[in-house]
């Protein structure tokens, strides 16, 4: 009965791994397995995070400094009687306890300035990790393409090696009824054995862009993986917004990356502000609650030792004080912040002006390429559909025995590369119109945008 068992965990286990297997994947679903599994993504996430808690430390930084203070002396030699206020040679043990509170009534604004600098470094990191979700999309959106580019060039190729077969079975019985040489069936056996090569070399790449793919979406205990192929749609006959400044005032407004800049710069014109801050005075008010026991306060009504409640109701003394702190020099420290902060506000700005304009350079060159890539998808279909009629014809003529098999294998050839470039336009004017379509605020991807 354990044996049994055995035997049909085992079958189910397999039944389930060839299911997982023989699982087809949307470019949607490899996208969201990617981000959910990205150990890279992760550290962005966890920066992330670890800015969430110093923005919300810096909002308790308002509230005031409380602290508690207790000790225990014990007293031998010549020593100060808290009792008398004299010096005497006897051993006792006191004890002290402290409440006290702080508050900054004014630090020159460093923490509301620090509290809105946080603020923005939080929100840049929320942009940083988004935009790393969009950076991981695009590598999986180009391994997936690839895959389907492989796997059409693997299509191609067995046509052509139906068709070299087809021409072979036709040779040979040619050759056996003595239309033909033994010559024309050796021509024909070379480009049969050629295109056999050409559809190993093509499984090969097939398999290659698949693990391309899986090590993007980090999918572990598979080797292989299937993807949803469907017809690659082009947008050649719509109209398109194509306007480069167009776009990238679009793309400003929403591209993670210039927003994470944006917020950059912003938090460090706080930052100066904070760090000019500690050119000004400093207001504080502290109030607190004190007290003491000690072991030889003796009563001298009852000659007994006066117990711990009372001496702590009698000694006990509150306070309350203003101080103010006004810095004069600090080795000229605060003044040189006040500097590097200005040194690092024009850094933030100059990248951020630098994220634009190579934003606006890659809109730039997307657009006309794009342009160029119809134009070159519209002639490789025109050239590839020329080329299936000349390599029909070409059959025909070959069958008619009006030309030889190095012909035929010409035109046989040239329809195989004209299928193979109009392939592989049609696939590159995807991956163009998709990224256009997401500087345009497009939904590309099924991306959460809210962080």
């Amino acid at each position: 009965m354990n044996y049994k068992n055995r035997i049909i965990l085992f079958l189910l286990s397999l039944i389930s791994s060839i299911s997982y297997a023989q699982e087809f994947w949307s470019l949607d679903d490899c996208v969201t397995y990617a981000i959910q599994h990205n150990l890279e993504l992760k550290d962005f996430i966890y920066n992330q995070e670890s800015n969430r808690e110093t923005y919300r430390q810096s909002i308790r930084s308002l509230l005031p400094n409380i602290s508690a203070y207790s000790d225990y002396d014990l007293n031998f030699g010549r020593s100060l009687d808290p009792n008398t206020s004299t010096f005497v040679n006897n051993e006792f043990v006191s004890n002290n306890y402290r409440l006290s509170a702080q508050i900054d009534l004014f630090q020159g604004f460093q923490k509301v300035n620090t509290i809105k600098a946080s603020k923005f470094l939080y929100k840049a990191t929320n942009e940083e990790t988004l935009h790393q979700k969009y950076l991981l999309a695009f590598r999986v959106m180009a391994a997936f393409y690839d895959i389907q580019f492989m796997q059409g060039l693997l299509s191609i190729s067995k046509e052509q090696e139906v068709v070299s077969q087809n021409n072979y079975d036709l040779v040979q019985k040619q050759v056996e009824l003595g239309q033909k040489a033994k010559a024309d069936l050796y021509e024909a056996e070379s480009a049969l054995l050629a295109d056999q090569l050409l559809v190993t070399q093509n499984q090969n790449n097939v398999i290659t862009a698949k693990l391309s793919l899986i090590q993007e979406m980090n999918l572990e205990g598979v080797s292989s993986i299937s993807i949803q192929s469907s017809t690659v749609e082009t947008e050649t006959d719509e109209v398109l917004e194509t306007n480069n400044d167009s776009i990238f005032n679009k793309a400003k407004v929403f591209v993670p990356i210039i927003k994470a800049q944006e917020l950059r710069a912003k938090a460090a014109k706080k930052q100066l502000a904070a760090a000019k801050g500690n050119l000004l005075p400093r207001l504080t008010i502290s109030a607190g609650y004190q007290s003491r026991y000690v072991d030889n306060n003796i009563d001298d009504n009852t000659g007994r030792l006066v117990p711990f409640s009372t001496q702590i109701k009698d000694n006990a003394s509150q306070f309350v004080g203003v101080s103010i702190n006004i810095p004069i020099s600090n080795g000229w420290s605060n003044h040189s912040r006040v500097k590097q902060q200005k040194v690092a506000l024009m850094r933030a700005e100059n990248n951020y002006n630098l994220q634009k304009q190579e934003m606006y350079q890659l809109i730039q060159q997307l657009v006309q390429e794009g342009e160029a890539l119809k134009t070159e998808y519209d002639q490789s279909s025109q050239k590839m559909r020329a080329q299936m009629l000349a390599f029909e014809i070409a059959q025909k003529r070959y069958q008619k025995g009006l030309i030889n098999a190095i012909e035929l294998n010409q035109s046989k050839n040239l329809f195989a590369n004209s299928q193979n470039e109009n392939l592989q336009v049609q696939l590159r004017l995807k991956v163009n119109e998709s990224t256009l379509d997401f500087y345009q605020g497009l939904p590309v991807f099924n991306i959460d945008r809210t962080q």
